[in-house]
């Protein structure tokens, strides 16, 4: 189950990567494809925390704009390529979003231990970032967040 699980937020997150012009699958577009995920555990631990797939989008476009606006930049100047620009070959996992998977492997003592939540924990225990950006802005208390996730964990939910 778990196999499958990660086959899906993997694609999903690259379909993601792809809609937004992105070469790679980085650790926002995994987040987004377990919003996806409708009825699984993760996606239930984010929904309760009030980010549903569309508080998720959101909350990275905010992050985006404000890390622009940091550096005195806005978007429509840009002139950047609309997101779902065709890309030449389909994305490939990103440095983030290795690094997320690796940590949420690392979180299981077995292989045969993995849950679909330890995806999002992967995810979530990143210190420094775009996730844990977005967050931030939207208001949402990540350490919550994790200790939600760590919980369904402990509690042996499968979906």
């Amino acid at each position: 189950m778990f196999d499958r699980y990660l086959h899906t937020v993997i694609t999903e997150g690259a379909v993601q990567a792809q809609r937004h012009g992105s070469a790679t699958v980085e650790a926002h577009h995994l987040l987004l494809a377990v919003a996806a995920q409708e009825g699984t555990a993760p996606q239930r631990v984010l929904a309760s925390a009030g980010l549903d797939h569309g508080a998720v989008r959101a909350a990275l476009d905010r992050e985006f704009d404000h890390s622009l606006s940091t550096v005195g930049v806005s978007l429509p100047s840009l002139g950047l390529p609309l997101p779902g620009t065709a890309l030449e070959r389909p994305p490939s996992m990103g440095a983030t979003g290795r690094l997320a998977l690796d940590r949420g492997f690392a979180s299981a003592p077995r292989k045969k231990d993995l849950r679909p939540a330890h995806v999002l924990l992967g995810i979530l225990r990143a210190e420094v970032g775009t996730v844990p950006r977005a967050l931030a802005l939207a208001g949402v208390d990540r350490t919550d967040l994790l200790a939600r996730v760590q919980t369904v964990i402990e509690n042996g939910d499968l979906g």
